[in-house]
């Protein structure tokens, strides 16, 4: 028999090529699909987790506080001072992957009025623009889109009566009370209430509030964009030093 006719057939070699080429083919598809799953998971998970700091803990009391010393009257008018922030909370999802967002600003200005046990009147005001997260993207969507501070620059939150604590709070002493409000935000005020911590030091008293806040409710657009899901309501927090100016 000659050796030509022990060579494997054209036919034969170029099935099994084919074979082997397809067996290959489904090979690197699969690696693909996986290669790009573990994208889409562990690319977020890796941005949030390991390239971003993590979310700013919630604002509180003693942050900020002056030293220690026998405390002014509380009698007169308190101005809102350095240390004071505000700003919000909220919770994302980045492809798949909680997280949470933290605004801060303190670009906070406003004054309160007392006169023995009670909050006779009081105001704050925060610039809007100046309100900063850890990512530009997430800030300029923030400014332009969501809350559109060039048409309104600030948001505000004026008591809306009187808040009594009962008896003047010791140096040093926490109390709490619950206020009735308007906290305006993007040109739409709604009356609020409520719970304001509150330490007396020296020569400064500290008031500290979270408030919920409804996106609708203050017709705020969706904030969410593709690949980015965020809840439809967040967090306000604020954190005031209020020192006596008269």
């Amino acid at each position: 028999m000659s050796e030509k006719a022990n060579e494997p057939d054209w036919t034969e070699r170029r099935s099994t090529g084919m074979g082997r080429f397809k067996r290959h083919w489904k090979a690197w598809l699969i690696g693909a699909i996986a290669l790009g799953l573990l994208a889409f998971v562990g690319g977020p998970w890796f941005y949030i987790n390991v390239l971003s700091d993590p979310p700013a803990q919630e604002l509180a009391l003693g942050e900020g506080q002056q030293g220690g010393g026998e405390a002014v009257p509380v009698d007169g008018t308190w101005t809102v001072s350095e240390g004071s922030q505000a700003g919000y909370r909220v919770q994302e999802i980045l492809f798949g992957q909680d997280t949470t967002a933290v605004g801060r600003t303190g670009k906070v200005t406003g004054t309160a009025a007392l006169s023995g046990t009670r909050i006779t009147s009081g105001e704050v005001t925060v610039d809007m623009a100046s309100v900063a997260t850890d990512k530009s993207g997430r800030d300029e969507q923030f400014r332009n889109n969501i809350m559109s501070v060039s048409q309104f620059p600030t948001s505000t939150f004026a008591l809306r009566g009187p808040v009594d604590f009962g008896s003047v709070p010791a140096a040093g002493q926490k109390v709490s009370v619950k206020a009735a409000g308007q906290l305006t935000l993007r040109g739409v005020g709604k009356s609020v209430q409520v719970d304001l911590s509150v330490v007396r030091n020296a020569d400064t008293i500290q008031v500290q509030t979270s408030i919920p806040v409804k996106f609708a409710d203050y017709s705020i657009p969706d904030p969410g964009i593709p690949g980015i899901d965020i809840e439809d309501n967040g967090i306000i927090e604020v954190l005031l030093n209020l020192r006596k100016t008269t």
